[in-house]
């Protein structure tokens, strides 16, 4: 029998599966980021936020976690344990926008949750987590150097960010008030080559490590190795700073992302996938 436990917040859920996540620190990242996040300000997320333990003998086997608006998160669990956890989350949400996780859970936990609700679940973005543990540097660095952005970059910030959630169909807050906030906690670089020629910043930290994104080249200018080169001078950043390992997410219909990473020493670990759920009717 498993048992769902919910946690009354960050701090309380940490506790209990922190040492169980950090087993696969790396898989787990987005999860060890958020809750760290979480243990500072619940800020903009709406309630009720779900973090909660899958157990089973009193021993942790899986987590699953949600802060509205957003899509609820699976780690991976006994298969067994999903009809529980969909009872646990039907009890709370009328709706959620999507799920994301490992497949098999995933797409079990869609058919349980069509199931309880009526939204019809189709196969969403499938994605690749990455590690890197050594920067390669690019055999071809382009001219330049990476900047750390500063309030006076907000504007563009905000519309390279507009740009990048077009291009990824990844949802976020607004653009302004998320570069203010990436810029205050000097989260964000930009590659200068005679002007801004793009974008990466971390997106959140882990006990060891850091999540590395929001890689963005405009359009004019990309085909130079910016994203490259900014993206490999921000990891070696992270690491210079004590950080054991860096970690990001890819699309994996995007072969070209894929293929810079890999070039700058991003190996994968594991791919997860979404489900996304048919809004209901008015």
């Amino acid at each position: 029998m498993f048992q769902i436990h919910r946690h009354p917040n960050a701090e309380a859920f940490l506790r209990r599966a922190e040492d169980w996540l950090l087993q696969a620190e790396a898989e787990h990242n987005l999860l060890l980021g958020l809750a760290r996040q979480l243990t500072v300000s619940t800020t903009p997320y709406e309630p009720p936020i779900y973090l909660a333990t899958i157990e089973k003998d009193g021993t942790v086997v899986g987590c699953a976690f949600r802060t509205p608006p957003y899509k609820l998160g699976l780690t991976r669990m006994p298969e067994a344990a999903l009809p529980a956890l969909a009872q646990d989350l039907a009890g709370l949400y009328d709706w959620i926008p999507a799920a994301l996780g490992p497949e098999p859970e995933t797409k079990r936990f869609a058919a349980l949750w069509s199931q309880a609700k009526g939204p019809r679940a189709r196969a969403g973005m499938r994605q690749r987590i990455y590690q890197l543990d050594a920067v390669t540097t690019p055999e071809r660095m382009p001219p330049g150097r990476m900047v750390r952005a500063e309030i006076k970059d907000i504007e563009r910030v905000a519309e390279w960010l507009d740009a990048f959630r077009d291009d990824t169909g990844l949802p976020g807050p607004d653009a302004r008030t998320q570069a203010e906030d990436l810029i205050a906690k000097q989260a964000l670089f930009i590659w200068d080559d005679d002007g801004p020629a793009s974008m990466a910043g971390w997106t959140a930290r882990t006990r060891h490590g850091a999540r590395v994104g929001y890689v963005y080249t405009p359009p004019q200018r990309r085909g130079r190795g910016y994203a490259s080169a900014t993206t490999a001078a921000l990891s070696q950043r992270l690491l210079d700073e004590g950080l054991s390992f860096c970690f990001l997410y890819t699309n994996l219909a995007n072969p070209t992302s894929n293929s810079i990473y890999q070039k700058i020493g991003y190996y994968p670990v594991c791919d997860v996938l979404d489900y996304d759920f048919e809004k209901p009717a008015g």
